[in-house]
């Protein structure tokens, strides 16, 4: 039996909260969890083993500059929540980023003429997946 078309979940439906807001300036977000692994060269053994070492989590988060909040913000921590609620899929999911830190701060970037965008990346130091989208 082949996909469900509809049950592909569209972007459209993305949502960001920072401390209970939901961010609507925001377009685009990606973040990503990295496990460094430990090589292991064993005795008598011809291939290398490995063991799972730290993790460390980036992003980005992108859009419409519409406030100074990221600028006001500065390198404090805060906690993130990506929520993707697309009526058609299978249920919605939540991801929650922890300890979220920015990397830089855009101070300025703009065109006369253009709407300015803001971008920018960040680490985080721990994720939970508060829902989840189980086919059915």
């Amino acid at each position: 039996m082949s996909m469900d078309a509809s049950r592909v979940i569209m972007g459209t439906y993305g949502k960001i909260f920072i401390d209970g807001h939901w961010q609507t300036n925001f377009n685009h977000l990606e973040a990503s969890v990295e496990m460094q692994k430990r090589e292991l060269n064993l005795a008598g053994d011809p291939w290398v083993r490995h063991k799972k070492g730290p993790m460390k989590g980036t992003g980005t988060v992108s859009g419409f500059k519409v406030t100074s909040d990221m600028i006001a913000r500065g390198f404090a921590k805060f906690d993130m929540y990506a929520k993707l609620e697309d009526p058609e899929a299978y249920g919605y999911e939540t991801v929650k980023l922890s300890s979220v830190m920015l990397d830089k701060l855009q101070l300025a970037n703009w065109t006369a003429g253009e709407e300015v965008k803001e971008e920018v990346s960040f680490t985080f130091e721990g994720y939970e997946l508060l829902d989840r989208i189980q086919a059915v």
